[in-house]
């Protein structure tokens, strides 16, 4: 499936891209080979393959929830730059 240079030009514009003449030419042919080569995967006979959702076997990999100690208020806050009537104390952003 070719791809003509109006095109190319036409999504550069959707995609707020300038490009020069030559860049508009190199795209046309690159574009040109990838569908190229997408059409001729399209041929292929792919009724016995199942889908997969990744091309590696992965397995996320958890541990049992634990229930967190809290911690004391007072040592929550022994690191903070500020604090006022036990809460983090941080400048005003609203105006």
């Amino acid at each position: 499936m070719a791809i003509d240079k109006e095109t190319v030009k036409h999504v550069a514009m959707l995609a707020r891209l300038a490009m020069s003449e030559a860049e508009l030419e190199r795209f046309t042919e690159q574009l040109s080979a990838i569908l190229d080569y997408v059409e001729k995967l399209n041929q292929l006979d792919t009724s016995a393959v199942e889908p997969m959702s990744h091309a590696l076997a992965l397995k996320n990999v958890f541990r049992p929830d634990r229930p967190a100690t809290p911690i004391p208020q007072e040592k929550a806050l022994e690191n903070a730059p500020e604090a006022a009537e036990g809460f983090f104390r941080v400048p005003r952003i609203i105006e």
